[in-house]
């Protein structure tokens, strides 16, 4: 005879949980779409070859852009969250338009997408304030992780802009682990698994 659950969670406590956070999530995603923006220079970025690509190109056929602020290969955890969005890459990119930028050297760029598997696109903010510009870099000059968006309607809109850490809705790591028996229970990212 099979088992027949009539709701997720037998604890209606957490369902009430689960309940709230969907609709502060319907809440947070109407406030981001409300959002004015502000206008921003079309920065110069390298492209995988070296060569340079103004930010208006990185849009390619979209109006939208995301773009991920990765701290580089030296982070287990923001290389946890390009494996993650490794997968979703592709139909994010119907939707709009998705890119991964960093401070390390197309060179650099690369061999990291080699070696994992990446098959999102990425540039390198090396030469340009774009990231110091938009706050992914901390007081002593270090890149700092997150995300933002953007559109592009004759001038260029940075829309929003969201930091990352475990627990944060852009990596849905954090989210399985947490319904283990055992919760996170002190793991962390690796380089192999």
């Amino acid at each position: 005879m099979p088992l027949i659950i009539s709701h997720p969670s037998t604890n209606p406590k957490i369902r009430k949980i689960e309940d709230e956070i969907a609709a502060k999530k319907e809440q947070l995603a109407e406030l981001i779409a409300n959002e004015k923006g502000r206008i921003i220079p079309d920065y110069t970025f390298q492209d995988k070859n070296g060569n340079d690509i103004l930010l208006s190109d990185i849009f390619g056929d979209k109006e939208e852009l995301i773009i991920v602020f990765y701290m580089g290969i030296h982070c287990k955890y923001c290389t946890l969250w390009g494996d993650n969005y490794n997968g979703i890459a592709k139909p994010l990119s119907d939707r709009a338009s998705f890119v991964v930028v960093s401070n390390e050297t197309p060179q650099q760029q690369q061999k990291i997408r080699k070696d994992r598997g990446w098959t999102f696109d990425m540039f390198s903010r090396k030469d340009n304030s774009f990231g110091e510009d938009l706050g992914f870099v901390g007081e002593e000059g270090n890149p700092l992780p997150g995300v933002a968006s953007f559109r592009k309607k004759n001038e260029i809109y940075v829309h929003h802009r969201s930091y990352f850490g475990p627990g944060d809705n852009y990596c849905n790591m954090w989210d399985f682990v947490s319904i283990l028996p055992k919760g996170v229970n002190n793991w962390q990212p690796k380089y192999t698994y």
